[in-house]
C-alpha cells in the first residue's frame, strides 16, 4: 500500500526526476487540464476537491515516510496548484503553457500567504496549501494575461 501512496504523491513517479522535480510534477497538470477542461464547472470542482483530499493524504504520508515534510519527491501538490491556475478555462495550448509558467513563478516565489503555509504548517496540508495559494495567484495573473495583455499584444501585431 505504501508504494501506491508514494506513487500518487510523486505524480506517477515524476517527483523522482533528477532535477527540478516540481517542474516535472507540474507538467503532469497539462494532460490532466486537457482531460478536465471540457467538464461542467461543478464536476471540475468536485474532481479537484477529490484530488485535493488525495494530495493532503498522500503528501502527509510521503513526508512521514521520507522523514522530510516537503520532500522534493512529493509533487502532487504541484498538480493540484496548477489545476487551480487553469480552473474553468477552455483548454488551449496558450492557456496551458502560460498557466504552467505563471504557476511555477508563484510556486517558487511563494508570496504571502503561500510562504506562511510553507514555513508554519509542517504537514501534508501545509505542503499542498502553499501550492493552492500559488495557483490562486497564477489564476489571477493568467486571467489578466488572457483578457488584457494578449489581446493588446495581438492588436499591436
Amino acid at each position: 500500500m505504501s508504494r501506491i501512496i508514494l506513487f500518487i504523491s510523486s505524480n506517477a513517479g515524476l517527483g523522482y526526476a533528477p532535477f527540478a522535480p516540481g517542474t516535472f510534477g507540474t507538467l503532469a497538470g497539462i494532460p490532466v487540464f486537457w482531460l478536465l477542461a471540457p467538464l461542467p464547472h461543478w464536476l471540475y470542482a468536485v474532481t479537484w476537491l477529490g484530488l485535493l483530499a488525495l494530495s493532503f493524504w498522500s503528501a502527509d504520508f510521503a513526508g512521514k515516510h521520507y522523514g522530510v515534510v516537503d520532500d522534493g519527491r512529493i509533487v502532487i501538490d504541484e498538480l493540484v496548484g496548477y489545476l487551480v491556475t487553469v480552473a474553468f478555462l477552455p483548454f488551449t495550448w496558450t492557456t496551458a503553457i502560460l498557466g504552467f509558467f505563471l504557476f511555477r513563478l508563484f510556486d517558487i516565489a511563494k508570496p504571502f500567504p503561500a510562504s506562511w503555509f510553507d514555513k508554519k504548517m509542517k504537514n501534508g496540508i501545509g505542503v499542498v496549501l502553499d501550492d493552492v495559494v500559488a495557483g490562486i495567484y497564477g489564476a489571477i495573473a493568467l486571467q489578466v494575461c488572457l483578457r488584457w495583455l494578449l489581446p493588446w499584444i495581438e492588436g499591436l501585431l
